[in-house]
């Protein structure tokens, strides 16, 4: 056994090393390593251990821990529409076309048609998050959108090991084991939440007290695999777990140290994982379904792709929507499991069961490739525009209690230029392309993009800030902003500047009390400076 371990080992490092040079991800590598292991010791079996496949997912549970440790509950609120509202219909569209197309047109029975559905419905977790940390693509729009997807998958798994469950046996009390779930669910959030209130402030501040490093790690530890086994034992996932325990810790001051920490365990896991992946591979099965295993992978790409796509358009541009589809495409480490609880449970036999594994580890190999390259195709396939919006990441990872200026004419930069000077949070929309390079030039937090856009005003989370300034000199365009405004947020927010007293009466339905006419302020201050004069002189 010692031996086993020492060659994956040696093989992970080699394979790594290898893909290195080539700038592949390591995802790869250790996939590479378990598919090599498997062969080389007969270890096919051994992948479907059930001991290895819980400390294997535990990569994924410090995974969505540390993702965790990213979000407050404050911001998850703000994301209760990509998780709840994007990631449901994703789920449930995708599974209905896969249903309908398994049960309808290829005649499989309804079970097996049920589980297909479901299982190709989720996504990696595991590869798509740990990349985007990496690459930082995590904070970006595409990335939040992803996130919350894969967060709503993960919770969708519940229902889907219930369903399982009712499907391999007819007596079971269905509706009781709902209502037993949500009180567990109800109990489970208030647990936790009474920890984080009352009790992890004073455990940190205790352990910290002590300066032992190996008392913090081990707390830390204890913490994410503590509130794994919690979730488990009340019948939810482990990562679902970990990921509310850290956004617990991420209200608490002690959040960067905790995923420092525990960034070692996560990746060492991980890694494990990815190689129990690799350890599915079995290519006589590819060679002997070969032409069935490709056209299920390409049919799969696609369906996700369109779904996707088009729910995500809804409220996003091109680029986020083409990003955040292309980045989902594959089956994920959740599927391999509901797979072989179905095969345990008598759901899913030979050939479905095998060629379904391996078409699921093939499209995971192919992702990491595709994310590292997402912005190359993105841009090769959907070349930029004047229409895009373009974040600056700083700005895309949420911002309150700021001042929005609509238009980066003389005015607007007079504007941030006294907002820069006095130290003062802002942001700049300006659609105009050369403006918005000269303020990428001036150093001024600048978005590119047309402010009648809905999704555009969004990246400036106009909702959370203090004032908003409209200094659009189109006066047809300038009324719509304002429109557009009223409906989020209350007037005595919005200051309007306008060239004449004309475009100030076109406001009027409107009620907006903050209108700055500059034509009346540019008359006082000549008016001013001729008193002055005046003054001097009769001086």
């Amino acid at each position: 056994m010692l031996g086993i371990i020492v060659a994956t080992i040696f093989i992970a490092i080699s394979a790594n090393v290898l893909l290195k040079r080539f700038e592949l991800p390591t995802i790869i590598g250790y996939i590479f390593t378990g598919t090599i292991i498997a062969y080389t010791f007969g270890l096919h079996e051994a992948a479907n251990n059930h001991t290895l496949h819980e400390i294997a997912e535990f990569g994924v549970v410090f995974l969505m821990f540390t993702i965790g440790l990213e979000f407050s509950l404050s911001h998850l609120k703000r994301m209760k529409y990509e998780v709840f509202v994007t990631g449901s219909l994703q789920i449930g569209i995708t599974a209905f076309f896969v249903y309908a197309t398994s049960h309808w047109i290829l005649g499989l029975e309804k079970s097996l048609s049920t589980i297909l559905s479901l299982v190709i419905a989720l996504s990696s977790t595991a590869i798509v998050l740990k990349t985007f940390n990496e690459s930082g693509e995590i904070n970006k729009r595409h990335g939040q959108r992803a996130l919350g997807i894969l967060i709503m998958q993960d919770i969708a798994v519940i229902p889907i090991l219930l369903l399982l469950s009712f499907l391999s046996s007819n007596s079971a009390d269905f509706s009781g084991v709902i209502i037993k779930t949500v009180l567990n669910a109800i109990g489970l959030l208030a647990i936790l939440y009474m920890i984080s209130k009352y009790f992890l402030e004073r455990f940190f501040i205790s352990i910290t007290k002590t300066n032992s490093d190996e008392l913090f790690v081990g707390s830390i530890l204890f913490l994410a695999i503590g509130s794994s086994y919690l979730a488990h034992e009340m019948g939810f996932s482990y990562s679902l777990g970990a990921f509310i325990a850290g956004m617990l810790i991420a209200e608490t001051k002690f959040k960067h140290q905790a995923e420092a920490d525990l960034i070692p365990f996560r990746d060492l896991l991980l890694g494990l994982f990815f190689i129990t992946v690799g350890m599915q591979i079995k290519f006589d099965i590819i060679f002997y379904y070969f032409h069935i295993i490709i056209a299920l992978l390409i049919a799969i790409v696609i369906l996700k792709f369109i779904v996707i796509y088009a729910i995500i358009r809804i409220t996003e541009q091109r680029k986020t929507a083409f990003k955040t589809a292309l980045a989902l495409v594959q089956v994920g480490e959740f599927s391999l499991a509901v797979l072989e609880l179905a095969k345990s449970n008598g759901l899913i036999h030979s050939p479905h069961h095998p060629i379904m594994v391996v078409t699921i580890v093939i499209s995971m190999i192919f992702t990491p490739i595709i994310l590292k390259n997402l912005t190359w195709i993105t841009d090769k396939i959907i070349p930029a525009t004047e229409d895009d919006l373009i974040v600056p990441e700083y700005i895309s990872k949420g911002i309150k209690n700021h001042v929005v200026i609509l238009g980066y004419g003389e005015f607007g930069q007079s504007l941030a230029r006294a907002f820069r000077e006095e130290g003062e949070l802002y942001v700049v929309v300006e659609r105009d392309i050369h403006s918005y390079h000269k303020g990428v030039a001036n150093g001024d937090p600048i978005i590119f993009g047309n402010a009648l856009k809905k999704e555009v005003l969004r990246s400036t989370y106009y909702k959370d800030a203090k004032r908003i300034i409209v200094a659009i000199d189109n006066p047809k365009k300038l009324y719509e902003v304002c429109e557009i405004l009223l409906a989020s947020v209350a007037s005595e927010k919005i200051v309007v500047k306008v060239h004449s007293y004309r475009e100030k009466d076109m406001l009027e339905s409107l009620n907006i009390e903050n209108i700055i006419v500059e034509n009346e302020v540019t008359s006082k201050a000549v008016l001013k400076n001729c008193t002055n004069s005046t003054k001097e002189n009769n001086v």
